[in-house]
């Protein structure tokens, strides 16, 4: 039970025994850090039904407490604020209970829950991953693990954005300009590959639209009228109709990509349970349309298309088929997201992992499967979050000034290694330890450097500011974890039994009140679909453990009790450090 459960209904026998009151509600709050307590209880909602000064109010609640609840050691009163301050006991007690449990803070899935489906990634196959994927497939992946962590059956998904007129631009480029390249034949990965061949086609075609404008067209003319991407369009309306040709070169290049991507997924530490392909579902959903017009959700226009009005909800009317009868973005998403409960029946709620710039679809998407009739469609999240510059400015694809995903996490593990070499520690180490150290240091500081900030906020990413061993920082809870690991090799004692302690110095009661929180931060963070808050939570254990570890000894205590317990309580801070990493995705060194 937390605090708040065990205090709550003394309190509330507390207040019918002293003022004849019953109360719905207690209210607590972290206790300030000028205080004394571990816990404060808020007087001022009360004084709505029992009309008293509140520092008096505080006071006859805190001596009920104190003669009534052994976990409640003393109290003061700061205006209308209860500090409470909870026995040494009671922290020994908790330590006692989770010292040796593995799974401490996770909770096991219930077999009758509903599932969550959680959707990130959903590249396009015309280029590698960037930046901004990196984001999207940290935080999916993230997110994830916390639902799972949290109590909750989780299925990850993709869906891979592999047809339409881009990728027939990157097709185009490779039949023109490539020679019959190959990755093998050019060592290059082949999601990279065909990446350079969708700058080569921009390339070509903004050469085109140039010449036509030196002939008199205008730069709206010029555009529609260059011959690429005409072909390109040609090629795209061939694929619709099937033609054998064209399917096999655009799944030659797919395969390419996904191989390539397949890559970089396994170096970025993400997996998916199941894939779905736009090229399967793009039709998908115009049989749901039918059945909506027949229930007078949507409504036909006289040219045929068919829209549905949500100017009542504050919305706009939405388009859902065109006049030609051809399906738009929007009914491929109707249709996905009712194939996928189709798929896995257990599915009760999916998380979409999509950056802000797509906040007004899914408002629109959840309405419509709402008014479709879908039970599950009130469980449906949008995973909203802001891009990721540099300090060198915005990515564009078109134009190969995107940072991409592997480069990055090459720069990041090269950076590791400066870093590492500077500060001169790992001399009896081997190549083969440096390097893995390396790449753990670097992904670490990538990952936490974004996983850090609220999925909501736009954030300005620096690679030399990441990879600081001091401050909010990956590398700086990594080593924190090996700084623990080298204390529990050098004990040379069996610290497994109880340890006997009595009573707690300051620094490690604390610790205990940190690692106290972690369910409920698990649980706060699956709610809120933010990592940011594991992630944050994680950087202020380590804090307390470092304040601690300045202010006591461990290994050089001499009172054997205390040294038993202190060595334990360091290693349950490793084991909760590597838990909450472990949901962020990141690794942590026995060594640095």
């Amino acid at each position: 039970m937390t605090l708040p459960e065990i205090l709550t209904p003394s309190i509330e026998k507390a207040i019918q025994a002293l003022f004849d009151v019953a109360i719905d509600k207690v209210e607590f709050q972290t206790t300030r850090k000028e205080f004394e307590g571990d816990i404060t209880m808020v007087i001022f909602p009360l004084l709505k039904v029992i009309k008293s000064n509140p520092v008096e109010l505080g006071n006859k609640i805190g001596n009920y407490l104190v003669e009534n609840l052994d976990e409640v050691s003393r109290f003061n009163v700061v205006s209308g604020f209860l500090n409470i301050v909870i026995s040494d006991t009671y922290y020994l007690n908790f330590f006692d209970g989770i010292k040796d449990d593995a799974k401490y803070g996770f909770v096991t899935p219930n077999p009758d829950d509903k599932a969550i489906m959680v959707e990130y990634s959903s590249p396009n196959t015309n280029k590698p991953l960037h930046l901004g994927h990196v984001r999207n497939n940290l935080l999916g992946y993230s997110v994830a693990e916390i639902i799972k962590a949290s109590g909750k059956k989780v299925y990850k998904t993709q869906i891979i954005n592999d047809r339409g007129i881009h990728i027939c631009k990157s097709m185009l480029a490779w039949q023109k300009f490539g020679n019959g390249e190959t990755p093998e034949s050019t060592g290059q990965k082949g999601d990279k590959l065909v990446g350079n061949y969708y700058v080569a086609f921009d390339k070509a075609y903004k050469a085109e639209i140039t010449q036509l404008m030196s002939e008199g067209k205008t730069e709206e003319e010029a555009k529609k009228q260059a011959p690429i991407i005409l072909e390109a369009q040609e090629m795209l309306q061939k694929w619709e109709a099937g033609d054998a040709e064209v399917k096999a070169l655009w799944a030659k290049m797919n395969q390419w990509v996904y191989d390539g991507f397949a890559i970089t997924y396994k170096n970025l530490g993400v997996d998916f349970d199941k894939y779905y392909y736009e090229s399967n579902t793009y039709l998908l959903g115009k049989d749901v349309v039918n059945i909506g017009l027949e229930k007078g959700i949507f409504e036909k226009d006289p040219d045929g298309s068919v829209w549905i009005d949500l100017t009542d909800e504050g919305l706009d009317r939405k388009i859902v088929l065109r006049s030609d009868g051809t399906a738009v973005y929007m009914t491929q998403d109707i249709g996905t997201a009712i194939q996928r409960v189709k798929d896995m029946p257990d599915v009760g709620g999916m998380v979409y992992t999509v950056g802000n710039e797509q906040d007004y679809h899914f408002k629109v998407l959840f309405l419509i499967l709402k008014k479709l009739g879908f039970d599950w469609a009130s469980s449906l999240y949008h995973l909203s979050y802001g891009m990721v510059d540099l300090p060198s400015g915005k990515m564009k694809s078109r134009e190969g000034t995107v940072v991409d995903a592997d480069d990055l996490m090459n720069e990041m593990t090269t950076t590791a290694q400066k870093i590492s070499e500077d500060l001169g520690k790992l001399d009896s180490y081997s190549d083969e330890e440096r390097t893995e150290l390396y790449n753990t240091i670097g992904l670490g500081a990538l990952k936490y450097y974004i996983l850090k900030v609220d999925p909501k906020k736009r954030i300005l990413f620096n690679p030399e500011e990441s990879v600081d061993f001091a401050g909010n920082t990956g590398p700086f809870i990594q080593y924190t974890y090996a700084r623990i690991q080298s204390i529990i090799r050098k004990a040379n004692f069996d610290f497994s039994a109880n340890s006997g302690m009595v009573t707690l110095h300051e620094k490690e009661k604390e610790l205990l009140k940190q690692i106290e929180l972690f369910p409920e931060v698990i649980q706060n963070a699956a709610h809120n679909h933010s990592p940011a808050l594991l992630a944050n939570f994680t950087y202020d254990l380590v804090r307390e453990y470092n304040s601690f570890y300045q202010a006591v000894p461990i290994l050089g205590e001499e009172e054997s009790s205390k040294k038993i317990f202190r060595v334990q309580l360091s290693k349950k801070v490793a084991d909760v450090i590597a838990a909450s990493f472990g949901l962020l995705g990141i690794n942590v060194p026995q060594r640095m």
